[in-house]
């Protein structure tokens, strides 16, 4: 699979990919100083899990600013440093694309997949609310460790055209499993959110139901940018199209962009969390947009009547 064979396409998809990650980088510092407001501005109530998403956020800055500045480093380097490079700036991409430089933007892509993909699997824990339903996730986001390990290494090494059919291959197989892995637990927590979100509107109503499980909800939640992005991706790499890299410089941005949306929907606290469908009993508030001024305070009901809905789901706390 060459997908460098076209100069002037496969040059002018870098370019346009370079482009769009500055725009979208734009996108995350938006989401990240506003995350890191609404967490650090919790002062006395501040919670572990503030702290824990703090954290996380900065770390997801920190690798995908390190892919973003090695990515623009290198443009500047093949088109302006190294014009007159012999062969043109595919032989320089060819030449210089396992410099160490670009091995740190490799590693930190890998280590922000493993990121995302990790809340991904603890926000399907928390929808669900079970154990079990995490197993076979957490078992093939352990294998992307191994498997982006291997991609890691097989960009680093040095050993001529006859080596990038391995290095392809592994790749392949990388961004195959993860691409599955997103997709699936994209997948579950939507038909979690979507079978829920039936049942309360069943029992409460369609304006109690709207707030809480909206298209946006939905979108957030489940991490889809991220998802579709990869499935884009990873079609893409399969056929190899020449717009590949202007494909693959989107899909790592989104890989911080979708989890900080959904970090800062939990700062903002209308994201899940384990007290949604939790206990039959339990006291939920609802404030509607529907509801008339007059009622549009914090109306608190005692949801007796799910206790039917939730007996008929099986006990999820083992």
């Amino acid at each position: 699979m060459d997908i460098i064979s076209g100069d002037d396409q496969f040059q002018n998809a870098v370019y346009v990919g370079i482009n769009l990650e500055a725009i979208l980088y734009g996108v995350e510092l938006a989401l990240y100083f506003a995350t890191m407001h609404r967490l650090l501005a919790h002062e006395g109530k501040r919670k572990k899990s503030d702290v824990f998403y703090a954290v996380f956020s900065s770390v997801m800055l920190l690798n995908v600013t390190i892919w973003v500045s090695t990515q623009a480093r290198f443009g500047q380097q093949m088109w302006l440093l190294n014009a007159d490079f012999p062969g043109g700036p595919n032989a320089y991409w060819a030449a210089h694309i396992s410099d160490w430089n670009m091995e740190m933007g490799t590693t930190a892509m890998v280590v922000l997949q493993l990121m995302t993909d990790g809340l991904m699997i603890y926000r399907c824990w928390m929808v669900w609310n079970s154990y079990r339903i995490i197993i076979i996730p957490s078992i093939m986001w352990i294998g992307t460790i191994a498997l982006g390990i291997a991609v890691v290494w097989a960009n680093s090494t040095k050993n001529g055209i006859e080596f990038q059919d391995i290095a392809s291959q592994i790749c392949l197989a990388y961004f195959s499993v993860t691409t599955f892995l997103t997709t699936v637990l994209t997948l579950m927590i939507c038909c979690r959110m979507v079978w829920f979100g039936r049942k309360l509107k069943a029992q409460l109503g369609h304006e109690y139901a709207l707030p809480y499980f909206a298209v946006v909800s939905l979108v957030v939640e489940s991490v889809l940018p991220y998802t579709l992005t990869g499935i884009t991706f990873l079609v893409a790499f399969g056929v190899g199209a020449q717009v590949l890299n202007a494909i693959a410089y989107t899909h790592t941005l989104m890989m911080c962009i979708s989890p900080q949306m959904l970090i800062l929907r939990v700062a903002m606290g209308t994201a899940w969390t384990h007290e949604t469908c939790k206990q039959p009993h339990s006291t939920i508030k609802f404030s509607p947009q529907s509801m008339t001024a007059g009622t549009r305070s914090e109306v608190t009901e005692v949801l007796s009547i799910l206790e039917l809905t939730m007996s008929s789901t099986p006990d999820h706390s083992g």
